[in-house]
Order: structure tokens, then C-alpha cells, then sequence
């Protein structure tokens, strides 16, 4: 035991006869009770957050653990330690203790600022679980709003490092506001855009947009500061600049969406050769087809009263009115279209007849379907068509088709015509005969 206090009786008297080495020994006893302050607080933080998050109507606790808002906290604790407890280390240099407050300041808002950006990430998880989340993306303003604390963060801690007023740093940065500019240009100018995009509901998460010029088809599936991430339907991803969106047109699909109905708009092309006049007794066939029995009868009606109208001048064929298969085939597609249950009763229903083309006759389909879904809609649509152009031939018509070689082949084996083998010889390599006289 005597000799122990010998021993310390020795390192006292060390210390004494060397003040850098009590400096020393105070600032790393300073800092070890600066680690465990740290870890103290930081344990009790989330502990007391574990605590309230456990109660229903504290569920925003959990985001602010998620996002290590406690955390950061916590790791401000050892800066301030060290800050206020460097007046307590004995023989400091009065520079080295000035330069040390300094940098364990710095260090304090550094964390400050990180903290700050812990919390603006806890508020946006918060808001995304709001009914406005669907409709209005804050992500773009928080992203702005973490810009602006590390660019102000970043001059306060210079200008602490180097002990002088953040005023003169901030007078500073008007001189260099072009450059600045000139480097933020598209950010400044997408943050614009995301404000012009939002405040007039132009663009939210989820819409299906359609922007060909950047190869964009497909669900916005983010949001932020600079660019809009849309999901193509080949589920690859597109990143699209914010700007671009105002400065370039783009398609959103939200209006067909909310109507509840998708449009069908095709045309089938008819063989204008097939296109004539009903006989008496096509009449009275297609009179007994459900879909356009009363059409048929009130056409003939009313066509009969005008040739009865005429008088001696409808006794010629060419002053007559006359019921057309195109016509009456036109009038069944129409009632066909209203029969389905899969089309929308109250938008738009019609069957036209466009403008003739060297492809033939179009009639045109344009109608809405009940459901906006993507494949029930083609299905409804596949449908239609297909019974559609199984029902020409009871009208008399047929579809318009380009010939093929199958078809010019069967044509001139029709016609009686050989056709030359395979290893027939081109007629140019057959010898000639002189017609010459």
C-alpha cells in the first residue's frame, strides 16, 4: 500500500513538473466522459421512444425512429460535453481550448443538421400515409428544403472552423449567385416545374403517362426534386426531368381512368364490290334477326311511304330508295354494341362510316368499355371484332384484303394457266423464233 502511494506520489509530481501532460490526461478523461454521455443519452432516447411508440396514437414515433431522428440527437450529446467541459481541462493552451470549442461547435451542428434531415424524412413517411399523399408529392419541396439546411449548414461550419462571421461568407455568395445559377440551372428549373405540376394536379404517384419522345409508357411510380420516375409496362424504368414535363407535352391517362369507361375506336374494312342493294327476300330474312327486326320494318316503312310519295317517278329503279346490305349491317352492329353488358350505356355508342379508301370501305366502331383495365379490355375489344367479322358473310359483305401471292397463284390456277416449274428456265434463255416476213 505504501509503496502504491509512492507510485502516485511520483506520477503527481510528474504532472506538476509537466503541464502538457495534464492537459493531455484532462482532455482524454474529457472525452471519455464525452462517449459515454453519448451512449448514455442515445440508450435513454430510444428507450423512451421504444416506450411511446408502443401507445396507438403515437404511430409517427416509429417513423422517427425509422429514420434515426433519436439517433441523431444522441450524437450531439459528446460535442456539447466536450464544448462546455474543455473550461474544466487544467493547462490548456488558450488557442488549442479556443480551436477545440470551435471544432466540437462545428461538429455539434453538423449533427444538428443531420438531425433536422432525419425529421424532414419522418415527415415525409408521415404525410405519405395521408389521403392528400395521392394527389399532392411533397417529396420535391422536402428535397428542396434538405438543399437549402446543407448549403447553410456547410457555410456555418467554415465559417466556425476558420472564426469568422457566417455574414461575410453569406456576402460572398451574391457575387457568385451566376455561377451559382449556372450550376443549379436544372434543378431551379425542375423545382419550378414540380411546383407548377402539383399545385395544378397535372401529375400524381400512380398516373399512367404516355411521353414518346423519352420512351416513357407506363405508371409514375416517384416524384422528386429533379426527375419523375415512371414504370413502363416492360417494367423497365424511365427517369424523366422534372422540367421536361412543362417545357414538352406528355399524355396522362388519369381522366380515362376516372371516367370508368376506355374507348374502342377501329374501323373493319369492308370490300366496296360487295356493297348493293336488299332483295325482297334478304329483307325478310334479315327481318327475323333479333337485333335489327325493328329496324328492318321501320325501314321498309318509311322507304315505301317515299316511293308511294313519288308517284310514277319511282317506278324507275334508279328513283327508288332501297334498304343496302352496308346499311343494315351498320344498323345490327350499332344494336349489337348496345346489347353487350361490357359497354358503357352512358358514353358515346356509334357505328360510322368513314371516308372510302384504296383499302375499301371503313365502318368504324367507337365506344366505351365498363372497365379501364388493360386486359379485360382487350378481351371486350378482341371480342366484338371477332363476332363481327364472322357476321359479314350473312349481310353479304366480306373484308377488305390486300392479295397475296397465295392468292394471285390460286387466281391464275383458276384461270387455266400453267405455271412454269422451278427448274424451268427463264423465258429469256429459251430460243426465239423470227416472225419476220
Amino acid at each position: 500500500m505504501q509503496a502504491l502511494w509512492l507510485h502516485l506520489q511520483d506520477f503527481w509530481s510528474t504532472l506538476d513538473r509537466h503541464p502538457w501532460l495534464q492537459s493531455t490526461l484532462g482532455l482524454a478523461m474529457l472525452l471519455l466522459v464525452a462517449l459515454i454521455a453519448g451512449r448514455l443519452v442515445r440508450y435513454g432516447l430510444q428507450r423512451f421512444a421504444r416506450l411511446l411508440s408502443h401507445q396507438l396514437a403515437l404511430v409517427w414515433v416509429d417513423d422517427l425512429r425509422h429514420n434515426k431522428v433519436f439517433h441523431r440527437l444522441g450524437q450531439m450529446v459528446p460535442s456539447l460535453v466536450v464544448q462546455f467541459g474543455l473550461g474544466l481541462v487544467p493547462e490548456l493552451n488558450p488557442a488549442l481550448a479556443h480551436f477545440l470549442a470551435n471544432l466540437a461547435l462545428a461538429v455539434t451542428i453538423l449533427f444538428q443538421a443531420l438531425a433536422l434531415s432525419a425529421l424532414l424524412n419522418a415527415l415525409l413517411d408521415i404525410y405519405a400515409r395521408t389521403e392528400h399523399a395521392r394527389t399532392r408529392s411533397i417529396k420535391g419541396y422536402v428535397q428542396l428544403a434538405k438543399m437549402v439546411l446543407y448549403v447553410f449548414t456547410g457555410i456555418i461550419i467554415v465559417a466556425t472552423l476558420i472564426d469568422r462571421s457566417p455574414l461575410l461568407l453569406l456576402s460572398g455568395l451574391g457575387a457568385m449567385s451566376a455561377v451559382i445559377l449556372l450550376v443549379y440551372k436544372d434543378t431551379l428549373l425542375s423545382f419550378v416545374a414540380g411546383v407548377q405540376l402539383t399545385s395544378n394536379d397535372m401529375l400524381r404517384v400512380g398516373d399512367w403517362i404516355e411521353m414518346p419522345q423519352v420512351g416513357a409508357d407506363g405508371d409514375v411510380v416517384d416524384i422528386t426534386l429533379n426527375t419523375v420516375k415512371v414504370q413502363n409496362f416492360d417494367k423497365t424504368i424511365v427517369s424523366i426531368p422534372t422540367w421536361r414535363l412543362m417545357s414538352e407535352s406528355f399524355r396522362n391517362w388519369r381522366g380515362m381512368q376516372q371516367a370508368g369507361g376506355r374507348r374502342i375506336k377501329r374501323s373493319v374494312y369492308l370490300d366496296a364490290s360487295g356493297v348493293r342493294f336488299l332483295t325482297a327476300e334478304e329483307q325478310a330474312r334479315l327481318g327475323e334477326i333479333r337485333l335489327v327486326s325493328d329496324y328492318v320494318a321501320r325501314k321498309q316503312a318509311e322507304l315505301q311511304a317515299w316511293n308511294q310519295a313519288q308517284g310514277n317517278v319511282a317506278a324507275h329503279a334508279a328513283n327508288q330508295r332501297r334498304m343496302t346490305n352496308l346499311g343494315t349491317f351498320r344498323a345490327y352492329a350499332h344494336a349489337y354494341l348496345k346489347s353487350l353488358p361490357d359497354i358503357q350505356p352512358n358514353m358515346t355508342c356509334m357505328v360510322r362510316q368513314m371516308e372510302s379508301t384504296a383499302q375499301g370501305v371503313p365502318l368504324e366502331i367507337y365506344c366505351f368499355t365498363r372497365t379501364t383495365a388493360w386486359a379485360e379490355y382487350e378481351r371486350i375489344q378482341s371480342d366484338i371484332f371477332d363476332y363481327l367479322l364472322a357476321v359479314l358473310p350473312e349481310f353479304g359483305l366480306g373484308v377488305f384484303q390486300q392479295p397475296s401471292g397465295a392468292d394471285m397463284r390460286a387466281g391464275l390456277m383458276g384461270s387455266g394457266a400453267r405455271l412454269p416449274a422451278l427448274d424451268t428456265p427463264p423465258s429469256s434463255a429459251l430460243p426465239c423464233r423470227s416472225d419476220s416476213t
